[in-house]
């Protein structure tokens, strides 16, 4: 099968599409043909090891591979269809349409997940490409707001990166929390922003985001422009600033925060069937839909890499894999 390999750490470049073997599903495995998959802010910081925050670049290697890359093909997320189940599959059948999240291997033809793992059958109407623009950014938004900051109905929320593979999420998730949500983004963004259900907006180059007073209930930081000393002023009594990437200086601040009525959550969000299920729901109920900037064909991926390395994506940026479905099987 053709996958996306990478032996050495580096540019887009190091990436290159090649012929390897196709996995076998073990027991308790089901193999999908990967229709389309996304790419993520994390494909591009493991494929360059530049990894953020508390994570140093010796520390990122030793987790991942000290000298080379461990896992030589990327991709967390996929949809496509199910080809065939390992021994003690009862929830899957070849032909279902699935979606899910890996911890790699996805920027291939072929991918084998666990069963139980991260992957549920595609919400009824969504193409392998929409549903592949959901896991990473949608898990991501639900597990910090709700899960971390446990937004409340009436709460104001402010989000930094609003338009962002994570950000075009968490403003629909907030308002499906209730929440009275306040998007941050360039004004070239306003529109996508507002339509995704922001109830106010805030061009970063027309304002300086120091100066905002709120207060806000909770702040996501999505793109790692603002620190708690920034936000404290911003902050209600008893507020959150949750901030995606973090480093030592905010594990400092922490403590500060603390004293001053509010907390600083530094979390590391997981990936799971049950988010998956309620972010179907969400899909379902018409209070969640996935966003797409750019899809790129599968031998484009240099392409898409540099474009994710911009960070000024709108929502996902999407492979779609060769013989791909263009639209859903019908029902």
């Amino acid at each position: 099968m053709k996958a996306a390999v990478y032996e050495n750490y580096g540019p887009a470049g190091v990436v290159q599409i090649t012929e390897i073997a196709r996995p076998e599903p073990k027991a308790g495995d089901i193999l999908v043909r990967v229709g389309a998959a996304g790419v993520t802010t994390a494909d591009w910081r493991l494929r360059a090891a530049a990894f953020p925050g508390l994570i140093s670049k010796l520390a990122g290697r030793l987790m991942f591979g000290l000298f080379a890359p461990r896992n030589k093909v990327l991709g967390s997320d996929y949809a496509g269809e199910v080809v065939a189940v390992g021994a003690g599959v009862t929830g899957f059948r070849p032909g279902d349409r699935v979606f899910g999240f890996a911890s790699g291997g996805a920027h291939a033809e072929y991918i084998a997940v666990k069963a139980e793992g991260a992957v549920l059958t595609t919400p009824a109407g969504l193409t392998d490409t929409q549903a592949a623009a959901l896991p990473f950014g949608a898990q991501a938004a639900l597990e910090f707001l709700d899960r971390f900051a446990q937004v409340k109905p009436g709460e104001r929320v402010l989000i930094v990166g609003a338009s962002g593979g994570v950000g075009a999420y968490a403003v629909q998730i907030a308002k499906a929390l209730g929440a009275h949500v306040t998007g941050v983004a360039s004004g070239a963004n306003r529109a996508l922003v507002e339509g995704l259900g922001a109830d106010a907006f805030v061009d970063y180059r027309e304002v300086d985001l120091a100066s905002l007073t709120g207060p806000f209930d909770v702040v996501l930081e999505t793109i790692g422009v603002m620190s708690y000393p920034t936000v404290a002023g911003m902050l209600a009594q008893g507020g959150r600033f949750v901030p995606l990437n973090f480093g030592l200086g905010d594990v400092f601040a922490a403590r500060k925060a603390k004293r001053n009525g509010h907390s600083v959550i530094l979390k590391v969000n997981g990936d799971s069937k049950a988010g998956l299920k309620r972010l179907s729901d969400m899909i379902e109920a018409g209070r969640l839909r996935p966003v797409i900037d750019r899809v790129y064909p599968f031998d484009q991926i240099h392409a898409a890499y540099t474009h994710v390395e911009t960070r000024s994506r709108k929502g996902a940026v999407v492979l779609k894999l060769p013989g791909a479905e263009a639209l859903p099987k019908a029902a």
